[in-house]
């Protein structure tokens, strides 16, 4: 008996902390969309064509930092988010699924 209540307190600490730092990152990730809708419309502009196209004749200090206009660097970020946001969707359907199988 001893030694489940140990490991049952060592499950919980693990939960709770895996759940405070999953709230933690959803409030980042919440509070993050505004920006990342703002990277999206300025990728699918004409001011990144434009910001690319200048970089590319060398009209750009050397020194700036311009990770932003390589060819894939937003693209890669809009298809991390997508499968961020599946795989967001799968888990909370998942764990609405095993909720609803121990409440029958």
């Amino acid at each position: 008996m001893i030694e489940r209540i140990k490991k049952m307190e060592e499950l919980f600490d693990s939960a709770q902390q895996a759940v405070e730092q999953m709230a933690t990152a959803l409030d980042r990730y919440a509070a993050s969309q505004e920006y990342i809708a703002t990277l999206i419309k300025y990728y699918e502009g004409d001011e990144w064509k434009e910001d690319y196209a200048e970089d590319e004749a060398g009209r750009l200090p050397a020194n700036l930092k311009r990770g932003i206009l390589s060819e894939d660097g937003i693209w890669n970020l809009m298809v991390d988010i997508k499968e961020l946001n599946d795989n967001l969707i799968s888990l909370a359907k998942s764990i609405g699924k095993s909720r609803t199988k121990k409440q029958e």
